[in-house]
């Protein structure tokens, strides 16, 4: 079982390397894109924001964008902002979550392949005892190491990828109150612009 725990191992921190790249790029500059482009949209400056929330990667800054797009016609169907900023948080949400289910998984099998070759070792220990018709140490030493290494290399990388899954889904859940945050900016300016009469409602 040595073989697949290895592959495990291999897959588990290609995922945590390629996870962390990707939430630290998605937290970073986080707060100044969501000030800048509420500055920018706020006087009167929309190509200035949305070129800022499209120079920026990140669920936020898509969700800016997605909004600004269709506030920078002036005219919007009523609804069209919310749905537009629903659905590309969906999108976004479902980025950011890639890879957690292969992280999961290898934290719960890990452990089940180290019992399993716990299993193996066991037997081939008793078959070495039937065999030889008598106990003596040397017989059945290699079966209990064998068992006891499966166990412990499941163990070992099962702990820090189970580490590794909490914190991304922590993280995840702070770039969720960030995607938040950029809707609910998003929709403020829409009804600030209605209500100067710089944004046109259709069908309100």
């Amino acid at each position: 079982m040595m073989y697949p725990l290895v592959l495990c191992s291999l897959l588990a921190l290609g995922v945590i390397i390629a996870k962390a790249w990707t939430l630290w790029l998605a937290h970073r500059s986080t707060r100044h894109v969501l000030e800048s482009v509420e500055e920018a949209a706020r006087d009167g400056r929309m190509d200035e924001a949305v070129a800022i929330a499209s120079d920026t990667r990140g669920p936020a800054s898509a969700i800016l964008l997605a909004g600004l797009h269709r506030i920078a016609g002036r005219r919007v169907h009523d609804g069209e902002i919310a749905q537009a900023v629903n659905t590309t948080g969906t999108i976004e949400l479902g980025f950011l979550e890639r890879g957690l289910v292969v992280l999961a998984t290898i934290a719960n099998v890990a452990p089940l392949m180290g019992f399993l070759g716990t299993v193996a070792g066991m037997i081939q220990a008793f078959a070495s005892i039937e065999t030889a018709g008598t106990v003596e140490p040397a017989l059945v030493a290699g079966g209990i190491k064998v068992a006891l290494l499966t166990t412990a290399t499941g163990l070992l990388i099962a702990v820090p990828v189970n580490i590794a899954y909490n914190y991304f889904v922590t993280r995840i859940d702070g770039l969720i109150l960030d995607m938040e945050q950029g809707a609910q900016k998003i929709l403020n300016l829409a009804w600030d612009l209605e209500r100067e009469g710089k944004l046109a409602v259709i069908g309100k």
